[in-house]
């Protein structure tokens, strides 16, 4: 397999993970690295998931696939398994966030997964080649997962899931957290109906993931921004995380120069998605 390594300093390192707190700064690939700028949407939850969990994980990434939707997830035994098999199933981009070098399958009774996310989608890691898997490694990988993510969908989780982690830092970085409601007698499900205690939203119904996306919608009324450039594209969804920016702060976020990102938002506000005040301030129009 062929690895790769980006930095902050390079114009391919995802937008969405140059605002979150303490970004990686460096990642390392193999795969289709095009994914990283695509909607993306997380499904994680419980390594020793029941049978409902896992159906529940495979059928949302499977029709989040089927609207071009990445699944983004960690390759862990349970939901993480589930999930990344629902996008491929669906013909979709998958994205495998590891907690150790991506030339190192874990679990190993994923090696079949492993080998078909190499050739169809891209694994992730901020690890280096050969660092292998830890326990520690694991929670600290979770705020790339959600980093990389529009929504983060909780499929099923106990008291004690790791992915309760993740829903914590999706909640810190301004992401939707939405949790599966699950059995209140059912350990499995403690953990789940909590975040929905405590304010995720809960999924009643599959396509309430991709209503929450705005993806309902645009199969209505047509591709969103498809009149829009990759690199424009970008630039929007940059500032549309932020609300209102800088041009440095853009500068940062997308690895382009003043000059570049200044001609894009000369071109966006042209095209009205975009106003800018004092000019500094860049709003994008919902």
């Amino acid at each position: 397999m062929e690895i790769h390594r980006i930095t902050m300093a390079d114009s391919s390192y995802p937008s969405s993970l140059r605002s979150i707190k303490d970004p990686p700064k460096e990642l390392y690939f193999s795969g289709n690295i095009d994914l990283l700028e695509s909607d993306c949407l997380a499904v994680v939850g419980a390594r020793k998931a029941t049978a409902y969990g896992k159906w529940v994980a495979h059928s949302i990434a499977k029709r989040a696939a089927a609207h071009d939707i990445v699944v983004v997830s960690g390759m862990a035994d349970g939901i993480d398994t589930a999930a990344h098999r629902g996008a491929i199933e669906g013909d979709g981009g998958t994205i495998a966030v590891l907690g150790c070098g991506i030339d190192i399958c874990y679990p190993q009774s994923n090696w079949d997964l492993w080998r078909k996310i190499a050739a169809q989608g891209l694994l992730l890691s901020e690890y280096s080649p050969g660092t292998p898997p830890m326990p520690f490694r694991f929670p600290l990988r979770n705020r790339i997962i959600s980093g990389l993510s529009e929504v983060v969908v909780i499929a099923e989780a106990g008291l004690s899931s790791g992915s309760l982690i993740t829903a914590e830092l999706a909640a810190d970085q301004g992401r939707d957290v939405y949790a599966v409601p699950g059995n209140i007698n059912a350990t499995s499900s403690i953990g789940g109906n909590k975040l929905i205690r405590d304010g995720a939203i809960p999924v009643v119904v599959i396509d309430d993931v991709l209503e929450a996306m705005g993806i309902l919608e645009k199969r209505k009324s047509g591709s969103k921004n498809s009149h829009l450039g990759n690199d424009e594209k970008i630039l929007l969804r940059s500032i549309s995380q932020e609300g209102e920016t800088t041009l440095d702060r853009l500068c940062k976020m997308t690895g382009k120069t003043a000059s570049e990102v200044n001609a894009l938002v000369t071109i966006l506000e042209m095209k009205g998605e975009l106003m800018t005040s004092m000019g500094k301030i860049f709003i994008a129009k919902y």
